[in-house]
């Protein structure tokens, strides 16, 4: 390859990564390799079942630029009717690492719910913190959000 292949190939790259970088994240967390909010976890299964119910393909929605997957079409027709009740907080993002001033991972394993509001968290360990205080933690991470995300 020649140099100015060489030159203007590093010149598309950095002016990706670039790009990228003053994207900030997107507003749900769905990992790296999916667009899947809380894991393809059922949402609306937290609040009504009191568990983390595994979601289906077959009954999808899209909120917030992300696909949410339910275990019936009774809790995609309740999400779809009002997403911003059954939606985790922070865009499933760890709660508290939103309250420390930085985003991680929610896993829809590790979940609370606060006041009528569905909480992840990153794992057991951090979730037991988050539990210590959850009123502090929510208020520092509601001053946070959404900033933390650029």
């Amino acid at each position: 390859m020649n140099a100015i292949w060489q030159r203007t190939i590093m010149i598309l790259l950095l002016t990706t990564v670039a790009s990228l970088a003053r994207a900030g994240e997107d507003p749900v967390y769905t990992g790296l390799l999916s667009n899947t909010g809380a894991g393809g976890f059922d949402v609306v299964g937290y609040f009504e079942q009191g568990q983390a119910l595994k979601g289906s393909a077959d009954f999808q929605s899209e909120y917030q630029g992300a696909q949410w997957r339910f275990a019936s079409a009774d809790h995609q027709a309740r999400f779809e009717a009002n997403p911003e009740r059954y939606a985790p907080a922070y865009g499933g993002y760890c709660a508290w690492a939103v309250s420390q001033g930085y985003l991680a991972k929610g896993d829809p394993q590790h979940w609370s719910i606060v006041d009528g509001r569905l909480y992840l968290n990153y794992n057991q360990d951090i979730q037991d913190r988050w539990l210590a205080d959850t009123t502090g933690f929510i208020r520092q991470a509601n001053a946070h959000w959404p900033q933390v995300l650029e």
